[in-house]
């Protein structure tokens, strides 16, 4: 008997109000939120984010006891890998896509670290391809305040000050980093982009926020991976027969960026590495960044490069583009890093 739709109406606003009352339970003590709501499965889990197939299809293909679930189209993979639960997405190209595929990860999973693997460019010109970076921390230098020439900004007065637009240029022992300069055959000209500090709101910052210029990977999972000694490959299993001639390693340290700009500049490059010693670049790991620090989850990156980025005098980048090289290195530093975070929990 289907009940008259008067009750189907009161029965759903009962539910509707209880479902309130459960997340107000839920939000209202000490933990983070990131911890206690989950609107898919509540099982700690390691959440593990790639931007592409290839980058995750290794991580994927080792893991067991998998489940599969669709949320707003994007594919979740539950399980277990080395020995921890694990939950993995792929996010898609972009620094939008990272930011949006992250969150919906939160939000549906009681994800208690975060983990991105993937392929990169290199940035640091002592680098090689198939090399495996794992940097401190990570910023967005291409979110700018871009003026008409080199001077610094003074829309609100004093030179560099942007507060009254509502942003703060990123700062270098107190000074406005430099802007980035196009090289000319009359020398270099300005381009006015200056770089910004990203706004960032959570719970232990709120109500006014904060400006950060980067965001720092967590100091205990960086300890383990310093200690890793993983067999990097030379030529990857795509085409055997194309190799670096430089054995790749496992690089601990420095600072890594992301933008919305799918990079080949070499001058853009220079500039990155001169003023933030940046050592690899990408389109989405800073975005993943700001949302673990956001949602104060701890998080480590692991990038493997696939070449230099901007330059075709890197000799090596048909290693990658031919044989898979880098996603190769690249799974096998994170699955050395899940396999040794399990032993360390085990003791």
């Amino acid at each position: 008997m289907i009940a008259p739709a008067p009750v189907l109406k009161m029965l759903r606003q009962a539910a509707c109000a209880m479902l309130a009352g459960a997340a107000l339970m839920t939000t209202a003590g000490a933990a983070p939120l990131a911890k206690s709501h989950c609107l898919s499965e509540c099982k700690p889990r390691i959440g593990i984010v790639s931007a592409f197939g290839a980058e995750a299809d290794i991580l994927l293909e080792q893991t067991q006891k998998k489940r599969e679930w669709k949320i707003n189209g994007n594919r979740f993979t539950t399980g277990e890998l080395r020995g921890n639960q694990v939950v993995i997405v792929l996010s898609g190209v972009s620094v939008v896509n990272a930011t949006m595929v992250t969150q919906l990860m939160m939000d549906h999973f009681r994800v208690e670290r975060l983990l991105m693997s993937g392929i990169a460019g290199g940035v640091d010109p002592a680098s090689h391809v198939g090399d495996v970076t794992v940097p401190e921390s990570w910023a967005m230098p291409m979110e700018v305040y871009w003026n008409g020439d080199g001077s610094l900004p003074s829309p609100c007065g004093a030179a560099g000050d942007v507060s009254c637009l509502g942003v703060k240029l990123a700062a270098d022992n107190g000074k406005p980093r430099p802007d980035f300069k196009f090289d000319t055959p009359n020398g270099p000209v300005s381009s006015g982009l200056f770089m910004r500090d990203n706004f960032v709101m959570n719970e232990t910052n709120a109500p006014q926020g904060e400006f950060r210029f980067e965001f720092q990977a967590d100091p205990e999972m960086l300890a383990l991976a310093r200690t890793l000694k993983p067999a990097l490959a030379k030529c990857g299993p795509k085409n055997p027969s194309l190799c670096v001639s430089v054995q790749p390693e496992l690089r601990v340290g420095g600072r890594g960026v992301s933008g919305s700009a799918f990079l080949a500049n070499p001058g853009y490059r220079a500039y990155l590495f001169d003023n933030l010693q940046a050592q690899v670049v990408d389109m989405e790991t800073a975005a993943f960044a700001q949302v673990a620090y956001a949602n104060r989850v701890p998080f480590i990156a692991f990038r493997s490069l696939s070449d230099l980025a901007g330059g075709n005098d890197f000799k090596d980048v048909g290693a990658f583009f031919g044989s898979g090289l880098a996603e190769t290195n690249e799974a096998s530093v994170t699955l050395a890093f899940l396999e040794a975070w399990s032993r360390r929990n085990r003791r």
